[in-house]
Formats: structure tokens, sequence, C-alpha cells
């Protein structure tokens, strides 16, 4: 099985935005694309008051499960990954 990896940090942003809150998607994992496997995402953040905003707002979401902060290198077993960046702007900031 081949991993489809996409992150949206460009260079930058993957040296300052490096704490993730990972999950895994309940809706997208063994569907489509990614059939068989689990579809996995993160939300990059830059510091902790962002991360602990982020854990409550994905933590809440019913199409998630397995949620997590992981500050170290992040090579989850899955057929789908992707970390996306969490802006100022971001709801789950408001």
């Amino acid at each position: 099985m081949k991993t489809i990896r996409v992150d949206d940090r460009n260079t930058e942003q993957l040296k300052t935005h490096t704490i993730l809150i990972t999950a895994t998607d309940k809706c997208l994992s063994n569907w489509g694309n990614v059939c068989p496997g689990a579809s996995k995402c993160a939300w990059a953040c830059k510091d902790w008051d962002t991360a602990d905003k982020m854990y409550n707002w994905v933590n809440n979401r019913s199409d998630m499960k397995y949620v997590n902060i992981n500050t170290s290198k992040w090579y989850p077993k899955a057929s789908h990954v992707h970390i996306y960046v969490v802006n100022d702007s971001h709801p789950a900031l408001k």
C-alpha cells in the first residue's frame, strides 16, 4: 500500500508549525481513493495555546477519532495523510 501524503506547510512553516493535532477521519477512511486503509489528518500549530484550542476543536468533531497532540516526527501507517496549516483566521481560534 502506497501512502498519499499532502503537507500544506511551506518551507518556513515546516520550522514554525511543529505541533500537530492528529486524528483519524472516520468518514473518509476505507472509502474512495484510500480504500482500503485509514485516512489520517493533522493540523499544524505554531504554539501551545493554538494547539490546545485546536485539540478541543478536533476532539469535538464527530467525524474524528484517536485525537492526539504530537510534537515528534509523525509517520502514520495510513493510505492517506493530510497536514493542514492552522492560521490565525481558523474558526477554532475565534
